[in-house]
């Protein structure tokens, strides 16, 4: 089995799916590694330390597709929807095509993969257990993007964030409130913790109480039922309009206070909800910054312009998107390992050996044979669930 890394083709994406120091790992498995000319080169691998770890580095992209028996990218078809046509027309039947898809917004394409007989992985459905954590391409990336935010807000930030004594006076800490305590979250109390601020944090699920306050962060805590807050695998549920009303008229004083606010909160395969109003952000000190982190699906800052940097009352608000990509060097390294972890439980011997009872098999596959199999995808468009028979991928 040989399985080819392709150069990324999205706007400003500079990470690479596999870096050289897993090549040994997938040989081992019974996989030849091609790597395109450059694929690495904006990360900070170069095609010399991939060829000396045993990769075959291909000049072209159709050389790569033609040789390639699985297909790992980073932004897979569905992903990258400005410029994935000549990757739909290069990718054949047989082949498995492995990566971020944005599985719940790019249905047309998964069909047509599908349709052609490709057999398509997406690591955004990677279930929440323990024999998946080294496969979990989302808590990843989360990880790299709550660090980056801390440090964005303390760019901008027009105060500095830890307290200082010194002759000339006293410098009283930044009070940071992170909205959303997921994995990007938690690593956002962590790095601002680091800076030296003073640090809060807010979640629907009440569980995120003790990670948030094993970080040295305040909880804060607001008079709703949230019994119902949390999905089976983990996630944050949407809530109605009447509970997120309530929540802002909760927030509105913490977010006041604050010097900064890191939001986060999403729920997969819906829209943002809106966390931190107009008048929220009027209410805080200038020179305060928000950087909202949930940009990408809408923003939880009803202010957020994604992918940019807006001033509202002397207030500085960001909407970055795919802030994994400005750090690629360690981001590549933490998805390549995610992504040879995934491959290698989908093989027995050299060979892919689909186990139906592989919750990590099922649960990640998006498509096969013109159908949709993924059962929380299918939930989401509002399909009914696939047959066992149907459901089910070969052995």
């Amino acid at each position: 089995m040989v399985i080819g890394v392709p150069k990324e083709t999205f706007p400003e994406e500079r990470r690479v799916a596999l870096v050289p120091a897993v090549v040994p790992l997938l040989a081992k498995a019974g996989l030849s590694v091609l790597v395109q000319k450059g694929a690495g080169a904006l990360a900070g691998f170069s095609d010399a330390e991939f060829a000396e770890k045993g990769a075959r580095i291909v000049p072209t992209r159709a050389e790569l597709f033609g040789g390639s028996d699985i297909i790992v990218q980073v932004r897979a078809c569905g992903a990258n929807l400005a410029s994935e046509r000549d990757d739909l027309g290069a990718l054949r039947a047989g082949q498995a095509l492995i990566g971020l898809c944005h599985p719940f917004s790019a249905a047309e394409t998964a069909r047509r993969l599908a349709a052609g007989g490709v057999m398509l992985f997406s690591l955004e459905l990677m279930p929440r257990i323990t024999r998946a954590q080294a496969m979990d391409a989302l808590s990843s990336m989360s990880t790299i993007a709550g660090y980056k935010a801390a440090v964005l807000a303390a760019d901008r930030l027009t105060r500095m964030f830890p307290m200082l004594m010194t002759a000339a006076g006293t410098l009283s800490p930044a009070r940071v409130f992170v909205i959303g305590a997921g994995v990007a979250g938690l690593q956002a109390i962590a790095s601002a913790r680091r800076l030296g601020a003073v640090v809060q944090a807010y979640d629907v699920r009440p569980v995120a109480r003790e990670q948030v306050e094993s970080l040295g962060a305040r909880f804060v805590e607001l008079p709703l039922e949230t019994a119902a807050s949390e999905d089976k695998g983990g996630y944050a549920k949407a809530q109605d309009e009447a509970f997120y009303r309530r929540q802002r008229e909760l927030l509105a004083r913490v977010v006041a206070d604050s010097d900064v606010v890191v939001c986060t909160a999403a729920v997969p395969g819906r829209k943002a909800p809106v966390l931190v109003t107009q008048e929220m952000v009027e209410a805080m000190r200038p020179g305060s910054v928000i950087v909202d982190l949930a940009a990408e699906q809408g923003g939880n800052c009803e202010a957020t312009a994604p992918g940019e940097t807006v001033v509202r009352q002397a207030v500085r608000i960001m909407g970055p998107l795919n802030l994994a990509a400005t750090l690629p060097y360690h981001a590549s390294q933490l998805y390549a390992k995610n992504v040879a972890s995934f491959v290698v439980n989908l093989l027995k011997q050299g060979e892919p050996q689909l186990d139906a009872d592989d919750e990590i098999v099922r649960e990640t596959m998006l498509a096969r044979a013109g159908e949709f199999t993924s059962p929380r995808v299918r939930e989401l468009l509002g399909l009914p669930p696939l047959p066992a028979t149907a459901a089910a991928p070969p052995a």
